[in-house]
């Protein structure tokens, strides 16, 4: 028995615990009813009253904002303003007792809050980690807002947000950034830091987080001489408790707290927010699928705690909706993916293999049957200019040789050819014309074109993939990986490929959008400075990156 089995075996709250016999026979269930056995149901803020107690804010001694703010999800009307009180993070309990809080909000146009549009009050529950998710509506598009919490005497630092334009609207211009894993062991969060001072309208985060790997006590790779973290934080996350610990640590982060209240995001996971590269209801460990079901279903909440989602993506149990489109006027739709939640296990045993009929198999899915079908049926009706797809995996093919014995990742879309081809297909069909996939995971910053028949490199551009670097994982990396030559060498519709850390924002206009690749000199070391390493852009009608 694996210490993960041994942990998973005896320290699962009770009412995940009490759950784990349903979910056994979770295959010969429907989805709703497989959602309710598996659900938190003794474990969630009860309906019509109060589950617990509420605490008078103003006995609470200590700051409960230390976590920051953060807004995601902007529609032309509204978006979704997130904090949570934490006096002490790095607690179990963050500091404050089992009990309601009642919490105030405000909205303004102004960072000063002379212009207050609105302001209203909800409860922080202990059930939720004291989570607070407000879905604001009513407001005017196209524009910035500023907005901020209160509890009892404690004010939090101000957020800075903005509305989507109106469906109908017609705008030129949209600046978006994208960022992906960010292992907090592995170095410190600079890029954030620099993301905070770029002029952007969204961001959106590709996954990875954060990361169930263990934390040392002097923080892993930022090697501290100033603070010695607590040393449940040196150990995997494996229980709901674990995850919210872990969430507390990474929000702690100066640089992270700043980026999250410079900007909306919009955020999707991948593998690390629970598991490495687990596939579904198949974890990467050798654990029966109701122990690594209870461990998704505590990693699925944690997530929706902590970040700025509304109340149709709070989870059910191991299920959770993440999918989900966001229009910004007739110039972008956005249709982000979840490719970790609904995908068939990886074949050959996953990692770097040799293609045959196994990846190859027609029924083999990335997206699950219901996913694809809404992106599909998205893509027909859409009358955007940029329809772009921010999602986890690299979509482009990537041979690691250009010789015939060359492997592909099975993790990525090079793993699901069918399913990426049923897509690639459906973008003819749909007669998409500026076609852009987002994406993160591999820790490197790449530009791809995205080819009709990947074996022709003159065969016909269909669209393009930015790849976001990561925020810290890999650690400071380098320009030119050690597989930069074959790389490039083996993939023609590589256009860029970069191993440091940093972010890349993507400007969309009316005749071109742009891509700019920040990168860091290190995150070993804080502080370090921002540059561009390359830019590209891509003709509206004409795709294909071409260096700016």
């Amino acid at each position: 028995m694996t210490p993960v089995q041994r942990r998973t075996t005896d320290i699962h709250a009770p009412e995940l615990r009490a759950a784990a016999a349903h979910i056994a026979r979770r295959r010969f269930l429907t989805g709703t009813a497989a959602a309710a056995a598996l659900a938190f149901a003794v474990d969630l803020p009860a309906t019509g009253t109060a589950s617990a107690a509420e605490l008078d804010a103003r006995k609470i001694a200590e700051n409960p904002f230390t976590l920051g703010v953060a807004s995601g999800d902007p529609r032309p009307d509204g978006m979704v303003l997130w904090t949570r009180l934490a006096p002490r993070p790095y607690e179990p309990d963050s500091g404050l007792p089992t009990s309601r809080v009642s919490v105030r909000w405000e909205l303004a146009r102004d960072a000063n809050f002379r212009r207050i549009v609105f302001r209203g009050h909800t409860l922080a529950h202990p059930e939720l980690h004291h989570s607070v998710h407000v879905d604001v509506r009513g407001l005017a598009s196209d524009r910035v807002y500023y907005y901020r919490f209160r509890a009892g005497t404690w004010l939090s630092p101000v957020g800075r947000t903005r509305t989507a334009p109106l469906r109908t609207a017609r705008i030129s211009s949209l600046r978006l950034a994208a960022v992906s894993c960010q292992a907090y062991h592995d170095g410190y969060f600079t890029a954030y830091k620099h993301l905070a001072e770029e002029d952007l309208d969204v961001v959106f985060h590709l996954g990875d987080y954060l990361y169930e790997y263990a934390v040392t006590s002097s923080g892993g790779a930022r090697a501290y001489t100033d603070r010695r973290l607590p040393a449940h934080f040196n150990r995997e996350t494996v229980t709901l408790e674990d995850y919210r610990l872990r969430y507390g640590l990474y929000k702690s982060d100066p640089d992270l707290r700043a980026a999250h209240a410079a900007h909306p995001f919009v955020v999707t996971w991948d593998d690390h927010e629970t598991e490495n590269n687990y596939a579904t209801e198949t974890p990467e460990n050798d654990v029966p699928p109701e122990e690594f079901l209870l461990r998704r279903a505590a990693a699925y909440r944690a997530y929706w705690e902590n970040q700025p989602l509304r109340k149709p993506q709070q989870p059910r149990g191991p299920d959770m909706r993440l999918y989900r489109r966001l229009s910004f006027g007739r110039f972008a739709q956005f249709d982000i993916l979840d490719t970790r939640q609904y995908r068939s296990n990886q074949a050959y045993g996953d990692g770097w293999q040799t293609p045959g009929p196994e990846s190859e198999d027609p029924s083999r899915t990335l997206t699950g049957e219901a996913q694809e079908q809404w992106l599909l049926d998205g893509w027909r009706t859409s009358g955007a200019t940029w329809n772009v797809v921010p999602q986890q995996v690299t979509f482009a093919r990537r041979r690691n040789l250009s010789t015939p014995d060359f492997k592909l990742s099975m993790d990525s879309w090079d793993g699901y050819p069918a399913s990426r081809q049923r897509l690639m297909d459906g973008v003819e069909r749909s007669g998409l014309k500026n076609f852009m996939v987002l994406t993160g995971d591999v820790h490197t910053g790449n530009a791809y074109d995205l080819k009709k028949d990947w074996n022709d490199p003159g065969s016909r551009t269909l669209g393009t993939e930015i790849v976001a670097t990561s925020i810290a994982s890999g650690k400071d990396g380098k320009d030119e990986p050690l597989d930069w030559a074959a790389h490039m060498a083996a993939n023609p519709h590589m256009r860029f490929y970069n191993g440091r850390r940093g972010y890349v924002t993507v400007t969309l206009g009316e005749r071109q959008a742009r891509a700019d690749f920040k990168t860091v000199s290190a995150v070993t070391k804080s502080g370090a400075p921002v540059t561009t390493a390359a830019s590209f852009v891509t003709e509206a009608g004409d795709p294909g990156l071409k260096p700016a």
